[in-house]
């Protein structure tokens, strides 16, 4: 038997799908039905209002990204045996992070963020995912400082509430007509990277 919890989060996974091919604006309540192949009087069982649906969903996909960015930081700190293999494969990151190929990304998540601000229960769920990858970096660095290679007069949250305002800042280039080079780009943080955060012994 179906429980309530599995139902409601088969839901969620549901209309979170359906945003990979479709904008939050255009997903109806019939097309989540359709998918989800339960009742309209189930959902609102389930969810106060069709606007939780897409909050949820929106939620869960944020989550998604954190869970991802957590795995591959945590995979990098593992391997890196020196500062120079730490901040090799830091630069890698960065490649991946701020590539055209995640500009939806990007969009997806200062889309997320923008509409909770008028959404005090998205932002209170959104917040708790934000956190969890904030941590993650923070723990990242902390550890980077205890073997000598981070910058131990730079606190930790402000190096991951800096490191996730570049990401996400690079939407500003994003949507305009003319770009700046993401190889420029690329150099300025890796020198913020290797000659700010990651100094060596200080």
């Amino acid at each position: 038997m179906t429980s309530i919890h599995s139902t409601k989060d088969a839901l969620i996974q549901n209309v979170a799908t359906l945003m990979e091919h479709n904008t939050v604006e255009s997903i109806t309540s019939d097309q989540v039905l359709e998918v989800s192949g339960i009742s309209r009087g189930s959902l609102y069982h389930h969810f106060e209002d069709f606007s939780e649906v897409i909050e949820a969903a929106q939620v869960f996909r944020f989550g998604q990204f954190v869970d991802r960015s957590c795995a591959i930081l945590a995979q990098v700190v593992a391997a890196a045996r020196s500062r120079e293999e730490l901040v090799e494969s830091l630069k890698g990151v960065t490649r991946a992070t701020q590539s055209d190929l995640m500009q939806s990304a990007r969009m997806e998540r200062i889309g997320a963020i923008s509409k909770s601000v008028n959404h005090p229960r998205m932002q209170i769920a959104l917040g708790e995912e934000q956190e969890r990858l904030t941590q993650a970096i923070c723990d990242i660095y902390r550890e980077a400082c205890e073997k000598g290679w981070g910058n131990k007069a730079i606190d930790p949250r402000t190096v991951a509430v800096f490191i996730q305002a570049y990401t996400m800042g690079k939407a500003v280039d994003d949507f305009t007509s003319l770009h700046m080079s993401g190889e420029n780009w690329n150099f300025l943080i890796d020198e913020v990277l290797e000659k700010i955060f990651l100094p060596g012994k200080n």
